[in-house]
């Protein structure tokens, strides 16, 4: 996941951060280089090599010296162990002081304080009416929520009896929300109702305080959905282990609701109870695809086992998923979620096929079956798709798409990820050191690995336009992930036609993803971009270091082999 698959073939994460020596953490990343390898781990792969391993438990790559050796051996330069064997990888960012230092801010007595009404109902008001927030994020329902908010301005100001932890909660997250994703900001106009954008991490910090008290309480509709907007709000920060424990937590709470079973399977009573269990299957959706989402980004398999669902598809889904979301004059009609959840469960099966522990002990030819199997399942997905929104194979600068817009950029970074990560994982084919017949299948498997990476960088450029703002740590993982996979192919083979133009695709990611930085980013963040920057940068160096290396060596008739 977030391991092998951007690394099976891609490799290093390992190479996850220059950014250590320049990160407030680069003093514990120091000492997490220095750590023992954990057993729970797995291989990072790439042309028959092992480079390093990801850990199960913490989702931070190490640099084995293997790796490390041929790196070096490429380039003909030393590895830091620094830039090398990151405390994070380079798409996550660390929220964890800051909400540290909200918490220590905030007086007893307004921990539990709910923000002024008027301006939940304005940002409620602006989520109904906005047409892309219903769709791909039903975090609530409006009648039922309109309910929570009453009940939860009901409570005194400032405490509350056993059991009325989740509708508080619930509301506090959903203004944290609100306030954080740009279509429901750009709908609020009143002045009074603005300064929530700027309380959104305090509202956010209270809402996780009251986390341990909606735990205590017995399972209930609002508390799901109160944890589930908190998994979104920190993915959409960059906070991947805060969102890796509450996708935890909001996965076992909609089990215990009942959510992971259709309507066909549970006794309603009426239209409120039929509205209620609605509501459960759209957060059940929500929480899968973001706990196969996060499992990619963390290195951490899945919360939630297939075979425990009932993943029978909303009736409709196919037919309006691909109804564009952001078409002003369309009407609400149903969600489509945040990934299509057709390509969310081709996810789940790529990791039980080819990522579990179990897959890890797959002989050659039973690895490539199912390598076969996933891409077949890949490509009817891809041909089930309206030709309007269809993904092409490969995407180059010469491509063009007249429909580019933000789901289908979504849509297509999402397909060449499953691309990528599904055929990545023949790096790890013996086939690669015995040299027998097997060889050109696993040869041509990465490279189609590889070319999907390629795709990913050339369609982020030609839709970078259509990108809305303030989505630069939700997107930040497709780049890298790809920008690695290209960074390990120059370094197999770097007197590839290709290589010069894989170079300058490295160079041009460095600018696009400043610019997609730029938009609606506060300066207290750049810290953390410039830890990315300088990640790309140092990865740019290496690359052009093997070239020239290489370029030299053939001048010389002394060219390493691989």
């Amino acid at each position: 996941m977030d391991y092998t698959h951007i690394l099976d073939g891609n490799a290093i994460n390992s190479t996850a951060n220059t950014t250590a020596s320049n990160s407030p953490s680069a003093s514990s990343s120091a000492s997490i280089s220095n750590q023992p390898i954990l057993s729970s781990s797995v291989g990072v792969h790439f042309a028959g090599r092992e480079l390093g391993v990801i850990s199960f438990l913490t989702g931070i790559p190490y640099l084995l010296p293997e790796g490390q050796k041929w790196i070096e051996s490429r380039t003909g330069q030393t590895v830091s162990s620094e830039k090398f064997s990151p405390a994070r990888a380079p798409w996550e960012k660390e929220r964890g002081q800051i909400s540290n230092t909200i918490m220590m801010n905030l007086r007893n007595d307004n921990l539990f304080e709910l923000p002024d009404r008027r301006s939940v109902e304005v940002y409620f008001d602006a989520y109904k009416r906005s047409t892309v927030m219903r769709r791909l994020f039903p975090v609530v329902d409006p009648e039922l929520f309109a309910e929570t908010i009453s009940e939860a301005y009901r409570q005194p100001r400032s405490s509350f009896g056993f059991g009325q932890a989740s509708a508080r909660a619930c509301v506090i997250a959903f203004a944290a929300f609100s306030a954080r994703l740009p279509p429901v900001v750009a709908a609020v106009r009143d002045p009074a109702c603005v300064s929530l954008q700027g309380d959104h991490e305090v509202l956010a910090s209270k809402a996780q305080f009251l986390l341990s008290q909606v735990v205590q309480e017995p399972a209930n509709l609002e508390g799901a959905q109160a944890v589930i907007m908190l998994t979104l709000y920190e993915v959409s920060s960059g906070n991947m282990r805060a969102t890796n424990y509450f996708a935890a937590i909001a996965g076992r709470l909609i089990f215990m609701l009942g959510g992971n079973l259709t309507n066909s399977r549970v006794h309603l009573k009426g239209e409120r109870d039929q509205r209620r269990q609605q509501q459960l299957r759209n957060l059940f959706w929500i929480i899968y695809t973001m706990d196969k989402d996060v499992a990619l980004r963390t290195g951490q398999p899945p919360n939630i086992a297939d075979e425990n669902c009932d993943l029978t598809l909303p009736p409709g889904y196919e037919e309006h998923s691909f109804m564009d979301p952001e078409d002003v004059n369309m009407v609400y009609s149903q969600p489509s979620f945040p990934f299509d959840l057709r390509l969310s469960i081709i996810k789940s099966r790529t990791h039980t096929a080819l990522y579990s522990v179990s897959a890890m002990r797959k002989s050659d030819a039973d690895l490539l079956k199912s390598i076969r199997e996933l891409d077949d399942e890949l490509e009817a997905w891809r041909l089930s798709i309206p030709a309007q929104w269809r993904p092409t194979m490969s995407f180059s600068a010469e491509t063009s798409d007249p429909n580019v817009s933000m789901h289908s950029v979504m849509l297509r970074l999402n397909y060449y990820l499953c691309m990528s990560i599904i055929h990545a994982a023949s790096s790890r084919c013996q086939a690669w050191r015995q040299g027998n017949g097997m060889l050109d299948g696993v040869n041509s498997s990465l490279a189609l690995s590889v070319e999907a990476s390629r795709s990913t960088l050339c369609y982020l450029e030609a839709g970078e336009h259509v990108l809305v703002e303030g989505i630069f740590w939700i997107l930040i993982f497709y780049p890298i992930s790809a920008l690695l996979s290209i960074f390990c192919s120059i370094l197999s083979n770097p007197l590839d036609p290709r290589s010069r133009d894989d170079m300058d695709r490295l160079k041009m990611a460095t600018f696009m993803m400043e610019r997609l930085f730029r938009r609606r980013h506060s300066s207290n963040e750049y810290l953390h971009f410039k830890l990315v920057a300088d990640f790309v940068a140092e990865m740019t160096r290496l690359a052009e270091c093997a070239i020239d290396k290489a370029w030299r060596e053939q001048s010389s008739g002394s060219l390493l082999p691989l």
